[in-house]
């Protein structure tokens, strides 16, 4: 099969298209025909070695953790899918070697989904880490109930934006932060306010806009962002960061509640996406498809930041 590999950490020039073997299921996995792999931030850091001392990795590796294609084969113990099923799955394995920038990967099986029948390959392959870290972030750390208030940094990302459409459904009133330029698609997904980061300060339009604090803010930039963001929350509020960690008494000092979301798999959790998404209360978000013998470009695109939307590889 087809895969972009890298044999060593580095920059773009790292990546290789070549040819490796086909990996076969165990008993309880399935092989996925990719149809197309979404590209994330995690890719391009993991590729430069950023992560390293904390993910287990072996070389030569294939990047990529969000497929969605077809099953091809199943394990003798698979009873939950068959051949043909079309299907997504977020594709996080304990060692990172065996990634979805590739024609084919083999998953436990308890990790897939059925894709959502009223999505294309495409559109599937933006959801399941994108979806999932905001689905963990809301509902399972900071525990967003009806009638709270949100902000949610960076709404036009690909997180930000399943965010802001899994908030509002659950009755909450969004607050968010992007470009200008994205106001517009970030309302359509159900922010109620936008502030432009880029000539504001978020923190004290916020103030203006909420003087009691927020319940929850759901942080996915980091630095500066997650330390100004502090002092808006309500006391007893919740802050959820991709990137930061807050030390428990400083948290304690601040009344608020703090902590860090690294995305699991969770295909109970995909299934429920996905049904809201067939119900028309969810939409996948604004889809770039680029060919996989273009990986680096769109690699190069997510690290430079202020993607609209999702970029995907389309393998097949």
């Amino acid at each position: 099969m087809e895969a972009i590999i890298i044999k060593e950490f580095g920059g773009v020039e790292k990546l290789q298209l070549t040819t490796v073997p086909t990996p076969k299921p165990t008993d309880n996995e399935v092989l996925i025909e990719i149809h197309d792999s979404g590209v994330n931030p995690v890719d391009w850091k993991i590729r430069e070695g950023l992560l390293k001392s904390r993910l287990p990795h072996e070389f030569p590796l294939i990047l990529g953790w969000e497929a969605a294609g077809r099953v091809d084969a199943i394990g003798k113990k698979v009873k939950n899918f068959k051949v043909g099923d079309e299907v997504y799955a977020y594709c996080r394995k304990p060692t990172v070697k065996e990634g979805t920038y590739a024609e084919y990967i083999c998953l436990d099986a308890q990790n897939v989904a059925l894709k959502p029948k009223s999505l294309s390959y495409a559109q599937a392959a933006s959801i399941p880490l994108a979806g999932l870290t905001a689905w963990q972030s809301l509902f399972d750390s900071a525990n967003l109930q009806k009638g709270e208030t949100v902000l949610i940094h960076a709404g036009a990302g690909g997180v930000g934006g399943f965010a802001i459409q899994f908030a509002k459904n659950a009755g909450a009133t969004v607050y968010t932060t992007a470009g200008q330029e994205n106001h517009d698609y970030v309302k359509k997904l159900g922010a109620d306010e936008a502030i432009d980061y880029k000539k504001e300060n978020f923190a004290s339009k916020m103030k203006t806009l909420c003087p009691k604090g927020v319940d929850v803010i759901f942080d996915t930039v980091g630095g500066k962002t997650f330390h100004d963001s502090l002092a808006l929350l309500k006391p007893g509020g919740r802050i959820v960061s991709l990137l930061e960690h807050l030390e428990p008494a400083d948290a304690a000092k601040r009344n608020i509640k703090a902590s860090y979301v690294f995305v699991s798999p969770n295909a109970m959790q995909l299934k429920q996406i996905g049904d809201l998404i067939n119900k028309g209360k969810v939409k996948t978000p604004k889809i770039e498809e680029i060919p996989l013998n273009q990986a680096a470009e769109a690699l190069e695109k997510i690290r430079k930041g202020h993607t609209c939307g999702k970029i995907v590889l389309k393998v097949k």
